[in-house]
């Protein structure tokens, strides 16, 4: 397939286009020179706290979504076969329903319904993540280790309980683990819907690379890049408490 896809290319003269390789020169060279001044800054900062905000928020809703519809996914609760067939089937369709559908796309369907507000942001991101999220808890629900549960399940503990006191404790390591993984993909997700108009570093890249102002796009870059790296510092600290 990977051949295949290379023969649908032109590989004529229009592949590059006129001046590109300069305009590539310039714009990696703009990062030895990065615009620091206190208006380009305090926009930077401003515009990732915009960024940081639909991110949060996107994945507080998309876990709100996720978790439950994870649980019902994953056909822990019911103890007969056909019943448990019924939810995997049922969670399963609603979850790829979800996340069959890029949040740059809900995005656009949600500007055209509410504007250009942080509700739309806010959804755009909650929908996919929604299902993403569920698609995967359902999985590490599945997978924990079987003997404490029927330990549980033989002092007659109910699946509700048995959910509580054993899937989730011993999931929960994965489940934090994989839920900040898709905070830092929150984050970019969140900086890429700003080129639809809603604000954040997204906006402020798309606005100096419409002035050629290469030296601003690699100084919200690297805040971007900044953010990303201090959710993972996060993220490596919390599981290393909850796993010592």
């Amino acid at each position: 397939m990977f051949l295949w896809s290379l023969t649908r290319i032109d590989w004529g003269s229009g592949l590059v286009q006129a001046r590109g390789l300069a305009s590539v020169g310039q714009f990696a060279v703009a990062l030895l020179r990065v615009d620091l001044t206190p208006y380009v800054v305090s926009s930077a900062l401003r515009a990732s706290w915009v960024t940081v905000t639909y991110a949060f928020a996107g994945l507080s809703v998309a876990l709100a979504l996720g978790l439950p519809l994870g649980v019902i996914g994953s056909g822990v609760l019911a103890r007969r076969i056909r019943s448990r067939t019924l939810s995997v089937l049922l969670g399963r369709f609603a979850l790829a329903s979800m996340r069959s559908v890029h949040e740059l796309v809900w995005a656009w369907l949600f500007v055209a319904s509410f504007g250009l507000s942080p509700i739309a942001a806010v959804l755009a991101l909650a929908i996919p993540y929604g299902g993403i999220l569920g698609r995967i808890f359902s999985e590490l629900l599945q997978d924990v280790s079987g003997p404490p549960l029927r330990a549980l399940r033989a002092s007659g503990a109910s699946e509700w309980q048995i959910l509580l006191y054993g899937r989730f404790p011993m999931a929960l390591p994965d489940l934090l683990s994989y839920t900040f993984y898709r905070l830092e993909c929150g984050i970019r997700s969140a900086a890429i819907m700003s080129f639809v108009g809603l604000g954040g570093l997204g906006h402020q890249i798309q606005l100096a690379l419409d002035d050629l102002a290469y030296e601003r796009v690699w100084t919200f870059l690297l805040f971007l890049i900044v953010l990303v790296v201090l959710v993972d510092v996060w993220s490596t600290s919390v599981r290393r408490r909850i796993t010592q």
